[in-house]
């Protein structure tokens, strides 16, 4: 199950305070006694209440699986045939981008495509959640997704690392991207003080954050990287960044003639809008105030039904309906995509009510929310872990 303590690997944390935003689970005990009066949340399930959590959501999984048939896949397919119109209709509608409701349209096209390919698409297909069709095209080991990021670093940082670890401190290393604190088991240092324009920073910049993110540079900073394994990893992210911005930034804007401008702009909105959007589903998933993080420790000796447990605690929804889902990838029912990564997304939104009420008996606190709401929880965390 896991362990008591609640010190980090090789830092003991500044502060003990119980605030729910700031402190790491601890055994699991993640609601303070103010926010446990107010509403239900664990207080440390016993390993009899863990497994049967486990038990339940393991059957779960395997109903999905089991129905798995041709409406998913035509589902999936649908999908991926309407992104590749948009971004056709987009890039063509920026060809005439010297009218400025050509520009508009084209803009706001390409960057719903663009989205769509990293998130509904990409993002999901990556995880493995449509190989079960044996569509060589569809498929996690073929397909390569419209990002300066590697698909083969990707998968290794986000599958095996962040899916294993989640929010667990020095393990994941989505918990900051290691420029951003988010808990108070973080040393401070005065750097953290600029925070805040920083991950606004790392928001515009988003793709090029997560391409650097295997190449662990600020572990090679440290140290505490292998320089040669770094080096190889940043030449794999020169190639594959290289043809994006030559697609992006140099093919598409020459195609366009004397409207190059106008295209470069418009590619460049997209672009910047997909990061940001990005961003901010990635943030109100797993960063909100009442998310915690954990330390090495809190996974001592962790099983199945532990990390299922973990899972819901780390992880946060958003509410917002069926345009909401598939513009985030189905990322808004980020508690259901971390029991069950690789299940159809189009799922999510089915067995959400399922795993709600399960929580719901097992005293697990099950967090969700309006996009506003939670992305304000995650800015203010990160004023609030910017101080000492």
């Amino acid at each position: 199950m896991v362990a008591v303590m609640r010190t980090g690997p090789g830092d003991e944390p500044e502060s003990t305070d119980n605030d729910s935003d700031t402190h790491t689970a601890g055994s699991l005990r993640v609601v303070d006694p103010a926010e446990r009066a107010a509403g239900p949340g664990p207080s440390g399930l016993t390993a009899e209440e863990m497994a049967d959590f486990g038990a339940e959501m393991d059957r779960l999984r395997q109903e999905i699986l089991d129905s798995l048939g041709e409406d998913d896949a035509a589902y999936i397919r649908r999908v991926i045939d309407t992104q590749r119109r948009l971004e056709a209709a987009g890039r063509l509608a920026l060809f005439a981008g010297i009218l400025p409701p050509a520009w508009v349209a084209g803009t706001v096209m390409l960057a719903t495509a663009k989205i769509l390919e990293n998130m509904e698409i990409g993002h999901n297909v990556m995880h493995g959640q449509w190989d079960w069709m044996r569509d060589p095209e569809i498929h996690s080991t073929t397909w390569e997704w419209d990002n300066t990021c590697p698909s083969s670093q990707w998968k290794h940082t986000h599958n095996q690392t962040h899916h294993v670890w989640t929010n667990v401190l020095y393990k994941d290393r989505d918990v900051g991207y290691g420029l951003l604190r988010i808990t108070r088991d973080q040393r401070w240092h005065p750097v953290y003080l600029a925070q805040p324009i920083y991950a606004a920073v790392l928001g515009m910049l988003f793709q090029w954050g997560v391409a650097l993110h295997d190449v662990e540079v600020d572990q090679l900073l440290n140290g505490r990287a292998d320089a040669a394994v770094s080096r190889e990893r940043l030449k794999e992210v020169g190639r594959k960044a290289g043809r994006q911005v030559l697609k992006d930034y140099v093919a598409f804007p020459l195609l366009a003639g004397p409207f190059f401008l106008p295209v470069l702009a418009g590619n460049m909105a997209a672009n910047l809008a997909r990061n940001v959007w990005s961003f901010t589903v990635i943030f109100c998933g797993h960063f909100p105030g009442k998310v915690p993080t954990f330390t090495a420790a809190d996974v001592v000796e962790e099983d199945r039904d532990g990390w299922y447990v973990r899972q819901v605690l780390g992880s946060a929804n958003i509410s917002g309906g069926p345009l909401m889902d598939l513009m985030t990838g189905n990322l808004s029912y980020q508690i259901e995509h971390h029991l069950f990564p690789d299940l159809p997304s189009n799922r999510y939104a089915e067995i959400a009510p399922r795993v709600r009420e399960s929580c719901e008996r097992h005293g697990l606190p099950y967090v969700t929310g309006s996009l506003p709401r939670q992305f304000g929880s995650v800015i203010a965390r990160l004023f609030k872990m910017a101080i000492p």
